[in-house]
């Protein structure tokens, strides 16, 4: 959608290409050509029962860009896409031109774990449990309570994209191992690709430690924390962080 500059966006876990808020997208396509797209295992793509990688994942994108004739884009990662933007900008440098990393980490040993009561819900047995109630905790877990009361009309959007493309059990828990598997700590300095890093003073799942890891690996790494935003800083502040990350890709290199 919209042209320009290509803009590769990479969703989370457990999520779609059918999450990304409107209003954010409309944003982006009015400077770059904005692709998005499910990863395996979730929305529209195939979703086979074998093991899944972050590196794996790094390869589809870069096949969905070599499809599209895309040589090069700025890549937007969030959560368990921000760890496959990672691994792009680690293993295929050539490919990436900026790289926006939002609400996501490093993995392994210098990665700060998700709160208990995040950990609860990204453990829930996907393959027993109603696809509704799946869509409430998970919104539980993404943004803050009085941010929920707060906004019910997007709330109740947003559930309803989740529960377009319900995600079967095995393709989730094929890519939350591929998440625990995941480590860049000690290659995060191989990043060459002007990096902006984001993140919510409220995230539970991925808490904003680890965007502060990111942030202090990658060389010149820029750093910006909403500091009431949780995991879901996306809808969240999507009209400041869509803003924030037009003008960082629209300066010059």
């Amino acid at each position: 959608m919209g042209s320009g500059e290509p803009l590769v966006l990479i969703m989370g876990l457990g999520a779609d290409s059918g999450w990304w808020p409107p209003r954010f997208l409309e944003a982006l396509q009015m400077d770059f050509m904005v692709v998005v797209f499910d990863n395996r295992g979730a929305g529209r793509s195939d979703k086979p029962d074998v093991e899944y990688s972050i590196e794996g994942m790094a390869l589809d994108t870069i096949g969905l860009m070599d499809h599209l004739g895309l040589e090069r884009a700025s890549v937007l990662g969030v959560s368990m896409g921000g760890m496959i933007a990672q691994e792009m900008a680690i293993s295929h440098p050539e490919r990436v031109r900026k790289l926006v990393l939002v609400t996501t980490g490093p993995g392994g040993p210098c990665s700060v774990p998700p709160r208990p009561e995040a950990l609860e819900q990204l453990l829930l047995d996907r393959s027993t449990t109603p696809p509704e109630v799946i869509a409430e905790k998970t919104i539980e877990t993404l943004f803050p309570r009085e941010w929920l009361e707060a906004h019910r009309g997007e709330v109740e959007a947003m559930a309803r994209r989740i529960l377009e493309n319900p995600m079967p059990g095995h393709a989730y828990r094929r890519q939350l191992e591929a998440v625990m598997r995941f480590e860049s700590c000690n290659r995060l300095h191989l990043i060459r690709a002007p990096t902006l890093v984001v993140g919510g003073g409220r995230d539970i799942i991925l808490p904003v430690e680890n965007s502060k890891v990111l942030a202090e690996r990658i060389p010149n790494a820029r750093l910006v924390i909403y500091s009431d935003a949780g995991h879901g800083l996306v809808l969240q502040k999507q009209d400041e962080l869509a803003g924030l990350v037009r003008d960082f890709l629209k300066e010059d290199p």
